[in-house]
């Protein structure tokens, strides 16, 4: 018979494992969009899955068709990038707040940025997590100035690999190895 002590741990790690679950369930919305990855994206989210984001109401797959080609005419590359993230176990239902903030480069170059947060209800069924209702608050934007991509002017400085809206993109390559000359700049 276990102990109460040993009970409460074994709880305190199921619902640990549950929280990990959760945090890839959130990734893979932000992978997938950014990287024009649908599976990926759609993999975040159960087929019924309702979606509140900016003019937007409706499925996931459906807000998928609207935002890729807005993004694709709009910007050179997107980050959707995740900050802390609150989230609430309760059984096979968690409610979920994340910070995040979005930055696009633009096609003129310029860039814009937007936080705000994402909340989420997501459901256990059959084992997996997935997203069943989302809605995002946008609580600000600009448009700051542009600067020059840091160190474009390096000659190898592609030979990992480029950012790309596609399954090109180098964190999709296995294994990941480095194509790039040994080389400190600190030491001429």
């Amino acid at each position: 018979m276990a102990s109460e002590g040993s009970e409460d741990r074994e709880n305190r790690l199921d619902a640990l494992l549950d929280k990990q679950d959760i945090h890839e369930v959130l990734a893979r919305f932000s992978r997938g969009m950014d990287r024009f990855d649908r599976e990926t994206y759609l993999s975040a989210f159960w087929d019924d899955a309702e979606m509140a984001a900016g003019p937007f109401v409706g499925s996931a797959a459906d807000c998928w068709d609207w935002a890729v080609p807005m993004h694709e005419a709009g910007q050179i590359l997107t980050h959707h990038a995740l900050l802390q993230t609150t989230i609430d176990l309760d059984g096979d239902t968690a409610h979920t707040e994340t910070y995040y903030q979005f930055i696009g480069r633009n096609r003129d170059e310029s860039l814009w940025m937007a936080g705000g947060r994402y909340i989420d209800r997501l459901e256990r069924r059959e084992g997996r997590w997935r997203i069943a209702l989302r809605t995002n608050v946008i609580e600000w934007a600009c448009m700051p100035p542009p600067l020059p991509v840091p160190f474009a002017e390096v000659p190898d400085i592609a030979a990992n690999g480029v950012s790309s809206r596609s399954l090109d993109d180098p964190a999709y390559r296995r294994p990941l190895v480095n194509r790039r000359a040994p080389h400190n700049p600190g030491k001429a």
